[in-house]
């Protein structure tokens, strides 16, 4: 537990072709509200070993009045591969430079 939230990883592949890690992950984060992607982003690269710049949080879902979220994130092997794949937009909310109302 770190950061008030536990996260478990649901599922993981492998996807040697574009050069990534693919994760679904659960977030448990009673009693608080969603954690942050930036947050996600720096607990996932300590869990994994790896530079945060490589790991990008794709989506966060959260059901309405539940503490439970669901994320899609993506580890890269390298940054140049994950700024070549990556959407812009997903680049610029991982590096915290776009504002909230966003939902994806």
């Amino acid at each position: 537990m770190a950061e008030g939230f536990k996260v478990e990883v649901l599922e993981s592949r492998d996807n040697k072709l574009i050069g990534r890690k693919e994760l679904i992950v659960k977030i448990s984060h009673w009693p608080q509200g969603t954690p942050p992607r930036s947050v996600v982003r720096e607990y996932i690269a300590k869990m994994l070993g790896v530079d945060p710049d490589v790991v990008y949080v794709r989506k966060i879902r959260t059901e309405y009045g539940m503490c439970e979220s669901y994320a899609r994130i993506h580890v890269y092997d390298t940054v140049e591969r994950a700024l070549q794949i990556e959407p812009e937009h997903i680049v610029r909310k991982n590096r915290g430079e776009e504002g909230g109302g966003s939902r994806t």
